[in-house]
Formats: structure tokens, C-alpha cells, sequence
């Protein structure tokens, strides 16, 4: 597929089949999300990689519960993988560095076949106490914030049509 039908055709999968997809797939991915344009250069945006079971569904229900769901949703709709996105907020730019990394992941998970989404509540459950000891435990030192989750995997039946687009959003000063 071109570049501009990439572009268009990407949209949120909101359901996913169990299998994990390979490690070089996911690293790929990741490549992408790295080459993200960034404020001065600063790079201030970190993935940590998580297809381990036990840390995806710890995340899992902390964001479930940050969202106010009933006990059982999975707001990470059964995807296998999930890309954490965190960024140094040291950096003035890190929120905006951390959602081009997300936008560049998005859109590389698409070219290579597979489903993603964007899934907010990191900056609250990084924010606290249970969230920075994760880092800890996992060897993250630094001062991060929580940017988003992008949710990786294999769809599970077709993705959504695009819905039409609103009008009165671009204007020309020539």
C-alpha cells in the first residue's frame, strides 16, 4: 500500500485474537515509534514493550479502574501486546514527542498488517504510587509520564469503515 493510503486507511482495532505477533514484528513497530520526530532532537519518549501476561493484565485492570469499568472489561480489548509510551518531562516537549511516537507505532503496526489503538490513563497510572513501582521494579529510573498505551495484535474480524470526515476544519490563508 502507498504512503497516502496508509495514511487513510488506518483505524482503531477494538478487538483482537490472542496470538502475540512475533517479536521482530513488535520490534519494528518500535523502530518506528523511535524515529518520531522530537523536540530539539531530545528523544525524551520511552517504550517499554510488554507482552508478558502477568504486567499486560496488571495494567490492564489499573486502567480499568482509573476508567470506572465494571469488574471483568478488559479496556485493552484482549490485545496481546501493549507498547507503553513514557516520556521525560524534563523535556518541555515530552507530551508531544510521546503522541508522535504513538502516531509513527499506530501507523507502522497498520503497514505490517496488524491492529492497534490508542489507549489513554497512562499519565494517571504512572502518576501514582503502584505505577512508579512498576518502573522501579522493571529498572525504569527517571522522572516519566505516562503518554498512552498502543495496543498491538492481530485483528479479530474487520476494522471499522471510516467515518465521514467533518467539514469546516481547514482553512486556507493565501
Amino acid at each position: 500500500m502507498d504512503n497516502m493510503e496508509l495514511l487513510l486507511t488506518r483505524r482503531s482495532c477494538r478487538s483482537y485474537r490472542p496470538e502475540t505477533p512475533p517479536r521482530e514484528i513488535l520490534e519494528q513497530i518500535i523502530e518506528a515509534g523511535l524515529y518520531a520526530p522530537s523536540g530539539k532532537g531530545l528523544q525524551s519518549a520511552i517504550i517499554v514493550a510488554i507482552t508478558d501476561r502477568k504486567l499486560r493484565d496488571r495494567l490492564m485492570e489499573m486502567n480499568r479502574r482509573i476508567g470506572g469499568w465494571a469488574e471483568g472489561f478488559d479496556p485493552f480489548f484482549g490485545a496481546p501486546a501493549v507498547l507503553l509510551v513514557l516520556s521525560d518531562k524534563s523535556s518541555y516537549n515530552h507530551v508531544y514527542d510521546g503522541a508522535l511516537a504513538m502516531g509513527n507505532m499506530m501507523l507502522a503496526a497498520h503497514a505490517l498488517g496488524l491492529g492497534s489503538c490508542w489507549i489513554n490513563r497512562a499519565r494517571q497510572e504512572f502518576d501514582s504510587d503502584e505505577g512508579k513501582a512498576i518502573l522501579k521494579e522493571l529498572g525504569i529510573e527517571g522522572d516519566y509520564e505516562g503518554i498512552g498505551h498502543c495496543i498491538v495484535g492481530y485483528p479479530d474480524g474487520p476494522l471499522p469503515a471510516a467515518k465521514p470526515r467533518k467539514d469546516g476544519r481547514v482553512f486556507w490563508v493565501e
